[in-house]
């Protein structure tokens, strides 16, 4: 992980705190391209990934937007009450599972914070090629309007002025070719995903529902012998640390790792963020998250550890 300092914080909207990130040393930082974020440890050890949402040219600082969330898991309200110009983060990353393709066109549906990966998007591409569609309670809680209200095919909705984003007409009739990108809550990325039947991409902040839960395999069977039904118990061998332990159905493979390893990073414990991405060594995992696609998948090189669990007797992890 590297050191980064806050350079400086400002208020972006009702709720939303940016920071700018800057290397103490004055240093570039490492490159990214639009829909990447990076992994931030905060003060009180808690991991959180946000999303950068500044210029990729600027080498200089990292831009992120942070919506203090009450009824979350503390993290974002650790953002706005504890991280200050000067405080010292550690941070991982850019990484970037939410990337720009190429298409001839495309339409962005932004719900609340779900702004901060698609604005870099909307202004590394050239006037006529997007329509923007930004939803939010109020004009006051919408970040980055300053910078959006100007730039063709924009359109901000405030849902106290002018009700819901209309879903039905903005995905009625897209012209062959349109990629579509939609990020928010979750509610807005399952309406999205009901109306529109052709390649979608999107981003969470959160698990979906039931993440995970997905179609599973029968019990294969290996040498005459029946392999543990999915989410059964199982063996998992450490390599690195050389410990071989029981994985029962009542307890994570998170959980027994860290009795072996206990600082192993993650994050949301859901399946969704990304932070516990470990390497398979051997075995076949069971996965239930929300990040990796279905080629990744396929592969079994790595998996989501918070919620992923073996389809083989034994797993054998880079750990």
């Amino acid at each position: 992980m590297a050191l980064l300092r806050v350079r400086s914080t400002v208020r972006e909207a009702e709720g939303v705190l940016g920071l700018l990130l800057t290397d103490p040393a004055g240093r570039d930082l490492p490159p990214w391209e639009p829909g990447a974020h990076l992994e931030v440890e905060l003060p009180s050890g808690r991991v959180r990934h946000y999303s950068l949402c500044g210029d990729p040219a600027d080498r200089a600082a990292y831009r992120l937007g942070v919506l203090r969330e009450r009824g979350g898991r503390g993290g974002s309200e650790e953002v706005h009450t504890a991280v200050r110009p000067g405080t010292a983060l550690r941070v991982r990353g850019p990484f970037n599972r939410f990337p720009l393709v190429a298409a001839d066109r495309y339409l962005f549906l932004a719900g609340g914070i779900g702004i901060t990966p698609l604005l870099p998007m909307v202004r590394s591409l050239p006037p006529g090629s997007f329509r923007l569609l930004y939803g939010g309670r109020g004009l006051a809680s919408m970040a980055y309007r300053e910078e959006l209200v100007g730039l063709p095919g924009t359109v901000l909705v405030p849902e106290d002025r002018e009700g819901p984003l209309d879903l039905d007409a903005a995905l009625g009739g897209l012209a062959p070719g349109t990629a579509v990108y939609a990020c928010g809550p979750e509610g807005l990325l399952r309406a999205v995903a009901e109306r529109w039947s052709g390649p979608l991409h999107t981003e969470r902040f959160g698990a979906p529902p039931a993440a995970g839960s997905g179609p599973r395999a029968e019990p294969a069977e290996a040498g005459g012998t029946a392999e543990p039904a999915p989410g059964g118990a199982f063996e998992v061998e450490l390599r690195r640390s050389g410990a071989v332990l029981p994985v029962p159905p009542e307890r994570s493979l998170l959980e027994v790792v860290r009795d072996v390893v206990p600082r192993v990073p993650s994050s949301c414990e859901e399946g969704w963020c990304g932070t516990c991405e470990t390497k398979v060594l051997g075995g076949v995992p069971e996965h239930r998250d929300s990040v990796l696609g279905p080629a990744e998948r396929e592969t079994g090189a790595t998996m989501m550890i918070c919620v992923g669990r073996s389809r083989s007797r034994r797993l054998t992890l880079d750990l």
